[in-house]
C-alpha cells in the first residue's frame, strides 16, 4: 500500500525567512521517512530564489519538486506555508490541511487572516506570541444585509507552537574564523564591535518594524565623541540583494551620521547574499563581541536564536517571539512600551491599523549599550549559558520531534489506492522585474 502523501507547498526555492523554514519543515518530513513527500514551489515576493543550494539536504528536497501541475492521487495531507491571507486564495486539495505561517508581529491580525486560517483544519505558528495574538484576536461578525452583528469572528480551528530549528551542525561556537568572514573583517580596525542582523523595512525613521535605523542612530549618539570606540557592523539590506539596494543602505546609514555630525564610531555595511556558514562565522568571529537588536515584534526571531548560540552577549527587545528561546537571566532585554503601529509601517491585510508592537526606550538602551562596552565580562558568562539553552531546547532535532508529534496528534492517516488526477493550485506570483545582481566587496565602511 503506498505511504501516506503529503503535498507540501511554498517558497522552497526563496533566500528569505520563509523560504529557510520551509525546507527545514520538508526535510524533516523526509527524515521521519513516514510519508510520500511531493513540493510544489511558490515565489515570495522579489526574494532571490537562491535558497536550494547545492547540499544533500537541498538536493533531496529539490528531488520531490513537482516537474508538472497533475497530483496522481488526493494528498492525505496539504501543507501550506505563507501568510494567512493567501489561504483565502487557494484551493485546498487534502483530506486533511494545515497552515504554516510565520507568525504575527503586532498585537493583532487582520480580518482576513482568521478568514483564512478557519479554512484550514491546523494552524501552526513559531511562538506563543503569535499563539496568543492568533486567539485573541476577535473581530465583529457582520450581517451584509441588515449591517448587524451576528456574532465574533475568531479563529476557530486549532493553533500548534512549532519553533524554528536551529541546525546545530552549522550554528554553533567556532574556534577558528571563517576564511571568507574573516577576510572582509580585516579591514576593521576596532576590536570590539557590536553586530546587527536583519533586514529594513518599510517606514520613517524610529517605525520601521526591525527599528535598523534608529538603532544605527542610538548606537552613534551612544559613543559620539568618545576616546576608545566600538563600531556596529550592520548586515542588512531591504529582501534584495542588488546594486540598487546597496546604495540606498549606504545612504541611509551616511544620512543618520552625517545629522549626528563629527565624532560618530564607524559604522560598517555587510550587504549580499552569504551562506548559513559564513552567517555563523560572522555572529562568531573574534571582532564581534555582542548582538543586538530594536525589534518592534517578531513572529520567532531566527537570526537572534542563531546569534545566540555563538555565545555572546545578545541584547534584544523585551517583547514578543524570541522570549520563547531568551532567557532574561541571560540576555540583556531592552524595556520599552507598546504603541500604535505608525502609518508609515502599515501593511495592508498584514499590519493593521489599530495594531501595536514594541518601541525600545532609547536612553536606557544607551545605558546598556555603553555598559556591555565598559563591563563585557560581566556579561559573557550568562551568554555562554544562554548558548546552551538554545542548542540544546531549540534544535532542529527536537523541532523535528515536536513536528511529528503535533502531525500524529490531530491525523490518524488512512491512505486510499484510489487514483486521481487533480489540479495542482497556485499562489498568485508576484511579477517584477528582477533588480541588478550585487558584485562583491560585501563590506563597505559608511
Amino acid at each position: 500500500m503506498n505511504k501516506p502523501l503529503i503535498l507540501f507547498q511554498g517558497p522552497v526555492r526563496s533566500r528569505s525567512g520563509y523560504g529557510d523554514h520551509t525546507r527545514d519543515l520538508i526535510y524533516s518530513l523526509i527524515e521521519m521517512d513516514k510519508y510520500e513527500i511531493l513540493v510544489a514551489p511558490t515565489k515570495w515576493g522579489d526574494c532571490p530564489e537562491t535558497g536550494l543550494t547545492a547540499t544533500p539536504k537541498n538536493s533531496a528536497i529539490a528531488a520531490r519538486i513537482l516537474t508538472n501541475n497533475n497530483l496522481q492521487r488526493q494528498p492525505d495531507r496539504f501543507i501550506n506555508c505563507s501568510v494567512p491571507n493567501e489561504w483565502n486564495n487557494i484551493q485546498l486539495i487534502g483530506k486533511f490541511n494545515i497552515g504554516i505561517t510565520a507568525g504575527i508581529e503586532t498585537t493583532i491580525c487582520d480580518p482576513s487572516w482568521i478568514e483564512g486560517c478557519n479554512k484550514m483544519d491546523l494552524i501552526i505558528v513559531p511562538s506563543n506570541h503569535s499563539r496568543n495574538v492568533f486567539l485573541n484576536s476577535t473581530y465583529d461578525k457582520i450581517d451584509s444585509n441588515t449591517k448587524q452583528k451576528i456574532g465574533d469572528l475568531k479563529i476557530e480551528k486549532p493553533v500548534e507552537v512549532l519553533f524554528e530549528g536551529l541546525n546545530t551542525a552549522i550554528f554553533k561556537q567556532l574556534s577558528e574564523p571563517v576564511e571568507s568572514i574573516d577576510k572582509q573583517l580585516s579591514t576593521i580596525d576596532e576590536s570590539f564591535c557590536f553586530l546587527y542582523v536583519g533586514h529594513w523595512l518599510a517606514g520613517k525613521l524610529g517605525h520601521d518594524r526591525k527599528d535598523t535605523g534608529m538603532m544605527i542612530k542610538t548606537f552613534c549618539e551612544t559613543f559620539k565623541g568618545k576616546k576608545n570606540k566600538p563600531a556596529l557592523i550592520v548586515k542588512t539590506s531591504s529582501a534584495t540583494f542588488s546594486i540598487i539596494d546597496r546604495n540606498d543602505m549606504i545612504k541611509r546609514i551616511k544620512g543618520l551620521r552625517e545629522s549626528i555630525g563629527d565624532g560618530c564610531p564607524n559604522v560598517y555595511l555587510i550587504h549580499g547574499d552569504l551562506t548559513e556558514v559564513e552567517m555563523n562565522g560572522l555572529y562568531n568571529h573574534p571582532k564581534v563581541k555582542a548582538h543586538v537588536s530594536f525589534t518592534k515584534g517578531e513572529g520567532f526571531g531566527r537570526p537572534l536564536l542563531e546569534a545566540s548560540v555563538s555565545g555572546k552577549p545578545v541584547i534584544a527587545s523585551n517583547w514578543s517571539g524570541q522570549l520563547d528561546f531568551l532567557d532574561p537571566k541571560l540576555s540583556t532585554l531592552l524595556p520599552g512600551k507598546l504603541e500604535p503601529v505608525h502609518k508609515s509601517a502599515q501593511w495592508k491585510g498584514v499590519i493593521n491599523e489599530g495594531s501595536a508592537w514594541f518601541y525600545v526606550n532609547y536612553p536606557n538602551a544607551q545605558r546598556i549599550l555603553r555598559d556591555v562596552y565598559k563591563s563585557y565580562k560581566s556579561y559573557t558568562d550568562g551568554a555562554r549559558k544562554q548558548a546552551y539553552r538554545s542548542r540544546t531546547n531549540f534544535s532542529i532535532e527536537k523541532m523535528n520531534e515536536l513536528f511529528g508529534t503535533i502531525i500524529d496528534k490531530y491525523v490518524n492517516f488512512e491512505p486510499a489506492p484510489v487514483q486521481t488526477k487533480l489540479k495542482l493550485p497556485q499562489l498568485k506570483k508576484i511579477d517584477k522585474a528582477a533588480p541588478p545582481k550585487l558584485s562583491l566587496p560585501k563590506l563597505k565602511k559608511v
